[in-house]
C-alpha cells in the first residue's frame, strides 16, 4: 500500500474514533449519574475497543422496554386493586415524615401499607428454613417460592420434602429462581431435576439464553428471597434457599459461613408479599395468577403490638431506584439514631451524603458490615468508604471471621425498621431486583436492636485511629475498586 493509501486509513480511522466518541459523549450521559458516566466515558476514551465492547454488553442499566412495560401494567393493576381497599388510613401518631415516605412508596410501587401485622425475626441460619418448612407441611392451597439462589443439598432438603409432601397434597408449589446465579452452583442440574421430579412448577428468572431470544444485561438479576403459604403467612428477608457455605469448595477451604437474619410475617402484608411473587411469575412465565390464585381474607391483629408493614420492591424493572429512595427519605427523616447493617456497603453520592449529614445533626450513627469479604473487589470498594464515614462521626463494626455477616436491615430511631434483600451498594440500588418490607413498631424495632447487639458482642469496632494504619498497599486497592464500582 503507497503512502496516499496509508494516510486514508489512518484519517478514516481518526474519524471512526471521533465519532464514537462524539456519540459516547452525547448518549451516555443520558438519565445516568455523573460518576456513572464519567466512569464510561472514560473507559471508552482511554481504552476505547473494550470499553466499547463492555458497553454494548452491560452499559444498559435497565430491563428491555417488553419487560418494564409489563412492570408499569401490573403497578397500575395493582393501584387500581387497592384503591378502595383502605389498608392504611393515616393518623397523627404517624410522624409526618414517615407519612410522605409510606406515600412515596406507593406512588413508586403501587402496593401501600396496612395495619395489624405480626412479624418475628430468624437470626438462625438452619432455623429460618426449618421455619419456612413448617409453614410448608401446613399449607392447603399454594405455596410460593422466590429466591436468587435455590440448591438441593444437605441444609435444604427438608425443604425440598415440604415441598414434595405439599405437592401430593394437592397443593400448587410454584419456585421461581435466579437463571444465572442458580444455574452456576454445583449441583444445580439435580436441583432442578428434583425440583421436576417432585411436581413444583417452576421458571427461570431473567434468563440469559441467547438462542432462546432471551437475553438482557447479564449482571442485571432477581435477588429477591421470599416465601408464601397459602397467603396467610409470609417470610422475607436476606437469605437463599441453599447451605451456609453457599456450596462452594473455596468458601468451605476458607471456612466461610454466611450469618443472616429473616422476618415471619402474618396479616395483611403478606399480600403485598405475593404481590411480588405474582408479578415475577406473570413476567417470567406469561402466566396471570391473580386470575385463579385465591386471595384469602386476613384478619388484622388489633393486640397493642401490631405492626404497620409496607412491601417495596425495587429493581431494573422500574423507572426509578425505589429501595435508594425509601432508605434515603428514612435516614433524613431520624431524629435520634440510624442503624444500618449491609453485607456490600458500596453507596452512592447521595447515600454518603445522607448518613455523613445525620452524623452532623448530631445522631447516633452505627454501621454493621464484615470484617472478612468474600468478594475481593466489592471488599476493597467497601473499605474505601470508611475512612470518610468514621470522619464524620460513623460507628463501624466489622463482623468476625469467618463468618460473613449477610443480612440487611436498617433501624430508624425507636420504632421504624425495613429488612429485606437490598444490600446498601450501588448494584442493589440500580441492578438488581429487591424486595425490602418497611415496618413501624416499637416491638419489631426492639427485637431488631437485641439482634445488632448481638453483633456488637460478636465482633469488634473499627476506630479512626486503627483505620489509619491500614497499609498503603491496601488503600491503593480499595480506590482502585471504587473507582469501578461507578460503572453501572
Amino acid at each position: 500500500m503507497d503512502n496516499s493509501g496509508t494516510n486514508l486509513v489512518w484519517i478514516i480511522a481518526a474519524l471512526v474514533d471521533f465519532a464514537i466518541k462524539v456519540a459516547a459523549l452525547i448518549v451516555i450521559p443520558r438519565r445516568r449519574k455523573p460518576t456513572a458516566a464519567m466512569a464510561w466515558l472514560l473507559a471508552i476514551f482511554l481504552i476505547p475497543y473494550v470499553g466499547i465492547i463492555l458497553y454494548l454488553l452491560i452499559g444498559t442499566f435497565k430491563l428491555p422496554k417488553k419487560r418494564r412495560d409489563e412492570q408499569a401494567r401490573i403497578d397500575q393493576v395493582i393501584r387500581e386493586t387497592v384503591r378502595d381497599a383502605g389498608l392504611a388510613t393515616m393518623d397523627d401518631s404517624w410522624p409526618r415524615w414517615f407519612q410522605r415516605v409510606v406515600l412515596q412508596n406507593e406512588k413508586l410501587t403501587g402496593i401501600p401499607a396496612s395495619f395489624g401485622n405480626h412479624a418475628t425475626l430468624l437470626g438462625d441460619y438452619q432455623g429460618s428454613i426449618d421455619a419456612m418448612t413448617a409453614e410448608i407441611d401446613t399449607a392447603t392451597t399454594f405455596v410460593h417460592v422466590e429466591f436468587f439462589i435455590v440448591a438441593w443439598d444437605e441444609t435444604t432438603r427438608g425443604f425440598f420434602a415440604a415441598m414434595e409432601r405439599a405437592v401430593a397434597r394437592g397443593v400448587t408449589v410454584r419456585l421461581l429462581a435466579d437463571h444465572l446465579s442458580s444455574a452456576k452452583i454445583p449441583g444445580s442440574k439435580e436441583t432442578f431435576a428434583e425440583l421436576d421430579r417432585i411436581g413444583v412448577k417452576w421458571s427461570w428468572m431473567l434468563p440469559v439464553q441467547i438462542f432462546k431470544g432471551k437475553y438482557q444485561r447479564p449482571d442485571l438479576r432477581n435477588h429477591r428471597k421470599l416465601v408464601v403459604v397459602d397467603g396467610r403467612v409470609g417470610f422475607m428477608g436476606s437469605q437463599n434457599l441453599i447451605a451456609r457455605s453457599y456450596d462452594s469448595p473455596k468458601n468451605i477451604k476458607r471456612g466461610l459461613q454466611w450469618q443472616e437474619l429473616m422476618t415471619r410475617i402474618t396479616g395483611p402484608v403478606v399480600a403485598g408479599v405475593n404481590t411480588v411473587f405474582l408479578s415475577d411469575w406473570f413476567i417470567e412465565t406469561g402466566e396471570r395468577l391473580t386470575d385463579h390464585v385465591p386471595a384469602p381474607e386476613i384478619a388484622r391483629s388489633t393486640a397493642a403490638d401490631a405492626l404497620l408493614c409496607q412491601v417495596v420492591p425495587s429493581g431494573p424493572g422500574y423507572e426509578t431506584e425505589n429501595n435508594l429512595r425509601m432508605f434515603l427519605s428514612l435516614i433524613y427523616g431520624a431524629t435520634e439514631k440510624v442503624i444500618i447493617t449491609s453485607p456490600y456497603f458500596v453507596p452512592d453520592e447521595a447515600m454518603v451524603y445522607a448518613i455523613t449529614t445525620a452524623c452532623q445533626r448530631g445522631l447516633d450513627v452505627q454501621l454493621f458490615v464484615s470484617e472478612q469479604a468474600d468478594q475481593w473487589l466489592v471488599g476493597h470498594a467497601q473499605r474505601s468508604y470508611y475512612s470518610d464515614l468514621l470522619e464524620a462521626g460513623v460507628r463501624i463494626f466489622m463482623y468476625p471471621a469467618p463468618y460473613i455477616l449477610h443480612a440487611k436491615h436498617m433501624s430508624i430511631d425507636e420504632d421504624i425498621a425495613f429488612i429485606g434483600s437490598s444490600n446498601m451498594d450501588i448494584r442493589s440500588f440500580s441492578l438488581n431486583a429487591e424486595s425490602s418490607l418497611l415496618v413501624r413498631g416499637e416491638s419489631f424495632v426492639h427485637a431488631m436492636r437485641e439482634v445488632e447487639q448481638g453483633y456488637r458482642d460478636a465482633g469488634r469496632e473499627l476506630t479512626l485511629a486503627q483505620w489509619r494504619k491500614e497499609p498503603l498497599r491496601a488503600t491503593f486497592f480499595d480506590g482502585l475498586a471504587r473507582l469501578t464500582s461507578a460503572v453501572n
